[in-house]
């Protein structure tokens, strides 16, 4: 039963500004949001009978993610017709508030729920809906500060899978891809700009720079965009059409380079961006992400090829960024995710088990296995302060504790 009414502990709640640790995860991908965690010294001599559980509770149906900063833990479920944004302590995974709103389920071919991760920044969290509710609010409390309906906002119509960005914090900006790129005042909700309409991706914004200008770049299900990050304008567009209209990932930048990948046998590319564009540098059928990104790591690329109606034939791979080749690849997990943190890959199986390899291009060398869940994952797992934090699609989410003799916590 989902109670409606805010859980507050406020004499206890310390302030995301200053934070128990000088380390957090605060959004989608990691502070630097490249997937890539800075966290060492952590044992991969795992218990043969699994790792311990510190604890596990429901939170609902759907795939957000867990962002993290402070003592407190946020993310995002469906329950009972409506959608939960949680801030839960990181130690016992009780609530400490809760916010409630009305919201379909949207579960075209999966079980629906939330997608996106709330982003924290500074004393203020931002979370978007399955049908663009959009909210800010007080990290120390869940009270609402602003709120937008992208459908109403943006005259958007709700995509095939609902909106599934998380929200990308650029200085002042909030910034979008849902149907239209978009940028709201952090503070306040005003909008500061939008794009055009085209049809709606189901990734992220990142940023680039080139020639000492900040660039937003998204990837719609028409094609690779580069907007200017002040005013919204239009830069350079590359088509990229998906069978299907399933962009889902968010462009991997390297310098003035972007990659995209998408599933359903479209495949990947490379391009380069200058003063005269979009340059294809590359495109081949190797890295086929269907919606979790690959992550890039000194020169490689890592991650599922495949889509997830085939599991069973999806691999793990690891790409050459530069000539496009695939060094290596291994079947087993399903249409899974991945994480990388000490130069290792943190991987998810689509089935609930959580693996550690070498994230080397080497071969495929794995340290460590455990069963960790049950049920589809989809979703991202999180390594934070020697501790991994990872959920189901039904809702299941679960913390397992590093083992203790290799920690080294900060």
């Amino acid at each position: 039963m989902l109670v409606f009414a805010f859980v507050v502990g406020a004499a206890n709640f310390q302030l995301l500004a200053e934070p128990t640790n000088a380390r957090t995860w605060p959004n989608w991908m990691g502070p630097n949001h490249d997937g890539i965690s800075d966290e060492q010294g952590w044992s991969t001599e795992w218990p043969e009978d699994g790792l311990p559980i510190v604890w596990q509770r429901q939170i609902g149906i759907g795939f957000s993610s867990v962002s993290i900063a402070g003592k407190h833990l946020f993310t995002m479920g469906h329950v009972d017709g409506h959608e939960v944004i949680y801030c839960l302590d990181l130690e016992t995974g009780n609530t400490v508030w809760s916010y409630p709103y009305p919201a379909a389920l949207v579960d075209n071919l999966h079980e629906g729920g939330p997608g996106s991760t709330p982003t924290i920044d500074g004393n203020h969290v931002y979370a978007l809906g399955r049908e663009g509710q959009l909210f800010c609010l007080r990290a120390a409390d869940g009270q609402v500060v602003w709120s937008k309906s992208l459908q109403e906002d943006l005259g958007v119509s709700l995509p095939e899978w609902g909106f599934t960005s998380s929200a990308y914090i650029l200085d002042d900006q909030l910034i979008l891809e849902a149907g239209r790129v978009v940028a709201y005042e952090k503070g306040s909700g005003e909008k500061k700009w939008q794009t055009e309409l085209h049809a709606a991706g189901y990734g992220s914004a990142a940023v680039v720079t080139h020639e000492e200008t900040t660039l937003i770049a998204t990837l719609d299900c028409e094609g690779l965009r580069i907007v200017r990050a002040r005013d919204g304008e239009e830069v350079a567009f590359s088509n990229w059409p998906s069978r299907f209209e399933t962009n889902a990932t968010t462009p991997i930048v390297d310098g003035t380079r972007l990659f995209v990948s998408t599933g359903y046998n479209a495949g990947c590319a490379m391009f380069d961006l200058s003063d005269e564009g979009l340059e294809l540098v590359q495109q081949n059928r190797n890295m086929r992400n269907h919606f979790n990104n690959s992550i890039l790591l000194d020169g490689y690329l890592y991650g599922f090829d495949g889509n997830s109606n085939l599991g069973r034939v999806v691999k793990l791979t690891c790409m050459d960024i530069e000539t496009g080749d695939v060094v290596w690849s291994k079947r087993g997990f399903g249409c899974g995710s991945l994480m990388i943190a000490d130069k290792k890959l943190l991987i998810l199986s689509e089935d609930g088990t959580l693996v550690v390899a070498s994230a080397s291009p080497n071969g495929y060398r794995e340290l460590a296995r455990s069963v960790f869940l049950e049920g589809r994952c989809w979703t991202v797992p999180v390594l934070f302060n020697g501790r991994v934090y990872g959920r189901n699609a039904t809702g299941d989410l679960v913390c397992a504790e590093l083992p203790e003799t290799a920690l080294s916590r900060r």
